[in-house]
């Protein structure tokens, strides 16, 4: 839509999806990567540099497979945040239904995401589920709070996985790459996969796990924060190893590109 119409406004498309001005916003910017600049959308550009790192990141970790092979995608755990709404819409394709020819088109009441939610932070390799906690509405993933959750993953990762020396796996957000983070990481030994800016399909979680657990919890609506935890809890203990396996290990495909 906006690249036929780059004015278009937040609010039409809204109305034309029959979403929340709130969704829009967040596909348009986290997830195509465009921003309004003078009243049109633009693609955010990689600099030369930036391009170059991507490129020299990619090859660094292929290296790495094709000298470990299976034994280095084996030891990646990677983590990752997002919120989870107490509800979000159906997705179009999930509000589809079986009608005769002859019958109208069903209709459906407007309606927007929930404004309640609750941000989960997850660590997973290609096992499963290493550690998961969630954090309230109004509070924020700093620095501090950071250290603090790769405490408790850092114990959980020692119990699940005790003989194996992972590697780990998370975006370049600030709370990630602080000086007082690097420092908490170092102190632990733990090993950090690079990841450059603009990366998300480099990340597992962004572009497999979380958006097959939110295609899940779409048209679902909780009550409050204990609903949305267990119903995310049930999920991911529905998933057989295969399902951890296969995501991690598209990343080697993406490597490749």
């Amino acid at each position: 839509m906006i690249l036929g119409n780059r004015r278009m406004k937040q609010k039409d498309i809204a109305k034309e999806l029959e979403i929340s001005k709130e969704r829009v916003q967040h596909i348009i910017t986290d997830i195509l990567g465009y921003r309004k600049v003078s009243a049109r959308w633009l693609t955010r550009m990689l600099t030369d540099e930036m391009k170059m790192q991507r490129k020299t990141a990619r090859a660094e970790l292929l290296q790495h497979f094709e000298k470990e092979g299976d034994e280095f995608i084996q030891r990646i755990v990677t983590g990752d945040e997002t919120w989870i709404h107490h509800y979000d819409l159906e997705s179009k394709r999930q509000s589809m239904e079986y009608r005769h020819k002859s019958s109208p088109s069903p209709r459906k009441f407007k309606v927007v995401a929930s404004a309640r939610k609750v941000m989960l932070t997850v660590f997973w390799d290609s096992e499963g589920i290493v550690h998961i906690e969630f954090l309230k509405q109004r509070n924020t993933v700093n620095s501090e709070r950071y250290i603090s959750t790769l405490r408790k993953f850092s114990v959980r990762l020692n119990r699940a996985r005790p003989t194996e020396h992972a590697i780990l796996h998370h975006d370049n957000a600030r709370p990630h790459t602080s000086r007082q983070t690097e420092e908490a990481l170092h102190k632990r030994n733990f090993v950090v996969l690079p990841h450059t800016s603009y990366s998300s399909d480099l990340a597992p979680s962004n572009f497999y796990l979380f958006l097959k657990l939110k295609e899940h919890l779409r048209g679902n609506h909780y009550e409050n924060d204990e609903d949305v935890e267990a119903a995310v809890r049930h999920w991911f203990r529905q998933k057989c190893v295969n399902f951890f396996t296969d995501g991690i290990r598209q990343l080697v495909r993406r490597w490749q590109l």
